[in-house]
């Protein structure tokens, strides 16, 4: 009896110390949401209170991702929240809310190989620049990312409605992207896209690199600068594109961990969810709000709140923008 009582002792003090652990990183996981939430959110403002960053295409494509990233770690987070305490929902509701994370993981990607393409006009055709760069062509570019970034969210969503049984839209369970790959076709039709998808930018992006490098090798010492930033910024948006496909086999590297202990699985989507979904996005405010000049001037004084007065008049009349 007593062997049994220390071993049922021992029991519950193991799942109590798991479930601390798993409390302590979930707790983490909010904390990191609050700072991006706060960052991004800060930027958004920024980008909305001049006009010249809303004449840029750059700005525009960079707002794009700060609103998309924005939209998909809330609700990334949610799912998060939902599966740490394990709470159903209703499957007409689950699938939405995973066609809107489908949507916005591939606008992402999208959206920066669109800016490698503007920062590869912008060196390579400096003349076109403005010509190609125009209200009408943003909006052709914005509405074909958002019609590409719909092709897999829509087959998911169908794919799973056309195999799940007649009573499941008033069942509910736990919301993962596991729960509506209920038959073996839809898991290797996205598989197949998501590596179409994937090859397609790294194209884009490899073209874009090496066009600005052999630019930046004929520019003038004058325009060698300007030349050589760009290309860190397509490397950067070429790490950015790679940890934002990876996210895409998440499932499958979870899969190889569906039959081991709970605990074990948890900590795989916890270090996944950190590594391939939060981790690009947070690079997105690196590349541009901080390394951009005009962009991070203010940026800064957005947010000291307008008490930052290191805003010298030679900015100022760079940006072409009154004292605020």
């Amino acid at each position: 009896m007593q062997s049994a009582g220390a071993i049922t002792n021992a029991t519950s003090y193991l799942l109590s110390d798991v479930s601390k652990h798993l409390f302590e990183k979930f707790l983490l996981l909010q904390i990191l949401v609050v700072i991006f939430l706060y960052i991004n959110c800060l930027m958004i403002f920024t980008f909305l209170k001049k006009d010249v960053f809303r004449e840029e295409t750059r700005y525009i494509l960079f707002a794009q991702t700060l609103i998309v990233d924005t939209a998909f770690i809330l609700e990334s987070n949610l799912l998060a929240v939902g599966n740490y305490f394990q709470y159903p929902v209703n499957m007409a509701i689950c699938t939405l809310s995973l066609f809107t994370q489908n949507f916005f993981t591939c606008c992402t990607p999208l959206t920066l190989v669109a800016m490698c393409l503007e920062r590869y006009v912008a060196i390579c055709m400096p003349l076109r620049h403005a010509d190609i760069s125009t209200s009408r062509t943003r909006l052709y570019g914005l509405v074909i990312i958002w019609s590409i970034s719909s092709i897999i969210p829509v087959f998911s969503f169908i794919g799973y409605w056309a195999a799940a049984p007649p009573y499941a839209l008033f069942s509910s369970a736990v919301c993962n992207t596991e729960t509506v790959l209920i038959k073996e076709w839809q898991a290797h039709g996205r598989a197949v896209m998501y590596v179409i998808l994937f090859l397609f930018m790294v194209i884009i992006i490899v073209f874009t690199y090496i066009k600005i490098m052999t630019a930046a090798k004929a520019a003038s010492s004058e325009k060698k600068k300007s030349t050589k930033k760009s290309l860190r910024t397509v490397l950067l948006h070429g790490v950015q594109l790679f940890l934002c496909m990876m996210q895409f086999f998440n499932p499958y590297i979870e899969m190889a961990y569906w039959k081991v202990e709970e605990i074990t699985l948890r900590n795989v989507r916890y270090s996944n969810f950190i590594v391939f979904l939060f981790a690009p996005r947070s690079l997105s405010p690196l590349v541009y709000g901080v390394r951009d000049e005009k962009f991070f001037i203010v940026l800064k004084h957005c947010a000291f709140c307008g008490t930052d007065h290191l805003l010298s008049a030679v900015f100022k009349s760079k940006l072409k923008i009154r004292p605020v």
